[in-house]
């Protein structure tokens, strides 16, 4: 893939977890510090996650199409840095009660959900792409016999 491209994947990702994070930080917030009041530079906590968290999916870049195999083991491996950026976070954080386990337990299940989600959304969305393609083919290969 031309990593301009790989770019341009990597901010519709961006944008969809930035979702899926303030999501996150809203559903945890809720269930753990409901009193708790902020002011507006929190809002832009999930765009800092968001951005954090793209930078381990640079492992997935490769100029050829990687095997199945290459490709697991790299997204194994984003997630275990995705894991670390955002726990690294929260132990540094004097507003995140890692003191608590359930609470940690509920934010490293939340990244392994987003995780999941994103990328289910992805292959959605690229499924769809290569449906649209395929029927594309299909039609100038019928036009052209």
């Amino acid at each position: 893939m031309e990593f301009k491209r790989f770019l341009i994947h990597k901010l519709g990702l961006f944008f969809m977890l930035s979702t899926l994070i303030t999501l996150a930080v809203s559903l945890l917030g809720t269930a753990f510090d409901s009193g708790a009041r902020f002011g507006y530079d929190t809002l832009l906590t999930p765009i800092k996650y968001a951005a954090l968290c793209l930078l381990p999916t640079f492992v997935t870049w490769s100029r050829r199409e990687l095997s199945l195999k290459a490709l697991l083991l790299r997204k194994a491996l984003m997630l275990i840095l995705v894991e670390a950026e955002i726990l690294l976070i929260a132990f540094t954080s004097p507003a995140i009660d890692t003191g608590r386990p359930l609470v940690v337990l509920s934010l490293a299940g939340s990244v392994l959900l987003i995780f999941v989600l994103a990328n289910f959304l992805i292959w959605l969305r690229e499924s769809a792409e290569a449906k649209i393609m395929n029927l594309d083919l299909a039609r100038f290969q019928k036009r052209h016999e």
